[in-house]
């Protein structure tokens, strides 16, 4: 059988490559971060990810581990791990130890100049008063327990360190599309070449040349925006129509280029098809400062080096985000959104949020920079996200938290998985280290 691996997808089965090409992230197996370049021909592997381009496997072996035996093993990994406070106990036990028989001998000496049993029974009772066993093991259980109740609440935590991590937090750092918002995009306008600005329901015929080429890419493309294509597509009859497609390639953070039955597609922002060299039109340009105006993301495409129109995509606000923003300042803590959107949406969306630092128009490369610049503030950062393009700065913050209803490689990048889309479950998983921490302590 042949499967298809989509830009951000784990590798399901070992396997050779038969269509297609693109990088895979091979680090679980060979150790080197370096994405390694695959063409047609070469051997995969199952269980790693692939970073851009659409591949075409042959499957010639399978993997024997279930997303149910992927989450059993990140909690057993999670309790068996020791946090940096339990080495402190570790540290101090051995001399609690020897005070501890110190003062058993002291208490027998007292008390055998008197009567030798109570002095026995004396010395006895210090011991077991003072046993240590409750000294050594409150780190460890308190850490399972912890790990295991967050998995029953849908927050699996990788390892006991991020716990303790995670309590001195005090700047969140969110992506939007897919966290903040719901990460169902809309098609609410499109502008072609042919025809002004249109509702998606009132589009003609004569849009169809244009729009199907962009319709048939997007299948190969998992980003929320590919998304809403599709389903307009699906809405205008468009989805089912044949069509070859060869040579995909997505940029995070840019677009997409592919052949469309011979026809060169590009599409995404302005700066990917200039890039492209394909130049827009002052039509174009107009259209997209009304769409940002709007809070709304363009988006360009072009056929054979000529740009033919824009389409223009919302994505509503998640509805627990506001609440959870609004908590998460009570407590004190600073709010930044970082996002690859041009910085007019995103200030649209922050004052939605009810204000809040905004980082916008970042490469995916870039955001791994971004949360190095706050943490050098000094910040304790938590980076929240679940694309393709937030896997860097998961990995460079102090803690990162994933959407589990997000890719497969921001999933394996972050510290916590949260199980489903629930935002509220950011703050829990706070909580649930603060309180952690002080049980230990106490």
């Amino acid at each position: 059988e042949t499967v298809v691996v989509r830009p951000g997808d784990t590798i399901p089965v070992d396997g050779t490559l038969t269509d297609g090409a693109g990088s895979v992230d091979e680090s679980m197996l060979t150790g080197e971060s370096e994405p390694v370049t695959k063409q047609p021909g070469d051997k995969v592997s199952a269980g790693t990810i692939n970073s851009h381009g659409v591949l075409h496997v042959r499957a010639e072996g399978l993997l024997r581990e279930t997303a149910l035996g992927r989450i059993i093993h990140l909690v057993e990994d999670a309790q068996a791990s020791r946090a940096p406070i339990q080495r402190l106990a570790d540290r101090i036990v051995p001399w609690f130890v020897a005070v501890t028989l110190l003062l058993a001998t002291v208490t027998f000496s007292g008390w055998f100049t008197v009567d030798f049993e109570l002095a026995l029974m004396s010395a006895t009772a210090v011991l077991i008063i003072t046993c240590p066993c409750a000294f050594g093991l409150a780190t460890p259980m308190a850490i399972a327990v912890a790990t295991g109740l967050g998995a029953r609440n849908g927050i699996l935590v990788k390892n006991g360190e991020v716990l303790e991590t995670l309590a001195g937090i005090d700047h969140f750092v969110f992506d939007k599309t897919g966290t903040l918002t719901q990460g169902r995009n809309s098609v609410t306008t499109v502008c072609t070449g042919r025809d002004s600005w249109s509702p998606p329901e009132d589009l003609g015929e004569n849009v169809g040349w244009v729009l199907e080429p962009l319709i048939a890419a997007e299948r190969f493309s998992e980003h929320p925006v590919a998304e809403a294509v599709r389903r307009l597509g699906a809405g205008l009859g468009m989805e089912g129509r044949e069509r070859t497609v060869a040579g995909f390639e997505y940029r995070p953070g840019l677009g997409i280029r592919a052949t469309v039955d011979g026809v060169a597609l590009v599409a995404g922002t302005r700066e990917w098809l200039e890039g492209n060299r394909i130049t827009g039109t002052a039509d174009f340009d107009r259209v997209e400062e009304e769409l940002l105006g709007e809070g709304r993301s363009p988006l360009h495409w072009s056929l054979d080096g000529r740009q033919v129109g824009v389409i223009g995509i919302e994505d509503q606000l998640r509805e627990e985000a506001r609440g959870l923003l609004s908590a998460l300042r009570l407590d004190g803590m600073r709010l930044t959104l970082l996002s690859g959107d041009r910085q007019p949406v995103a200030q649209a969306i922050a004052r939605r949020l009810g204000g809040m630092e905004v980082i916008a128009e970042v490469l995916p490369e870039d955001k791994d920079r971004k949360i190095r610049e706050i943490q050098s503030r000094p910040r304790k950062v938590v980076m929240v996200g679940d694309g393709i393009n937030d896997a860097p700065a998961l990995v460079r913050a102090d803690v990162g938290i994933a959407m589990g209803s997000g890719t497969d490689v921001s999933i394996a990048s972050a510290d916590i998985v949260l199980m489903g889309s629930d935002l509220d479950k950011v703050r829990l998983a706070a909580a649930l280290s603060r309180r952690t921490l002080r049980t230990i302590r106490q």
